[in-house]
């Protein structure tokens, strides 16, 4: 059973997210840049990424910038400057892309990892469906960080 599938199994109107498992434009527009760069394999201006992939520049650059201070990107400074990954695309995960520009990928607060973004849910001790959650967050996980860039490139 596929963790999309437990998911519209759980929320049929909203297979992206509930709760809190709502997948940020942010986040959306970071893995179409980093894919972008992985598949250019060169130095990329925001520029070129904004346009090709129909991002606005200014928000590109402020995700750009976070990607940067994560240090999955760095900057070439000049004339010919841009962007490029640091490691190599099958050196970097989805789960860790999401995980810098996402607060959390928690279904429900109460089980994020984060503690700035954990409930702290009065009913943790006696809640019988938090074992759903915990196994959700797992796959989650497990399925993010299997899924590198290399496997988002290939043709």
């Amino acid at each position: 059973m596929t963790l999309l599938y437990i998911i519209a199994i759980l929320n049929p109107t909203n297979i992206v997210g509930f709760n809190i498992m709502k997948i940020s434009s942010t986040t959306r527009y970071g893995l179409r840049a980093m894919v972008y760069l992985a598949k250019s394999k060169k130095i990329c201006s925001i520029k070129n990424i904004s346009q090709e992939e129909n991002i606005s520049f200014d928000y590109l650059e402020k995700i750009i910038s976070k990607l940067e201070r994560a240090g999955l990107v760095k900057a070439k400074r000049g004339a010919q400057g841009g962007y490029y990954l640091t490691r190599p695309p099958q050196k970097i995960t989805v789960g860790e892309i999401i995980r810098i520009l996402e607060k959390t990928i928690a279904p429900i607060r109460c089980i994020a990892y984060e503690k700035e973004q954990r409930y702290n849910c009065p009913r943790e001790k006696i809640c019988l469906t938090r074992n759903v959650w915990e196994k959700m967050q797992d796959l989650l996980n497990t399925t993010l960080n299997s899924m590198t860039l290399k496997d988002l490139i290939k043709e």
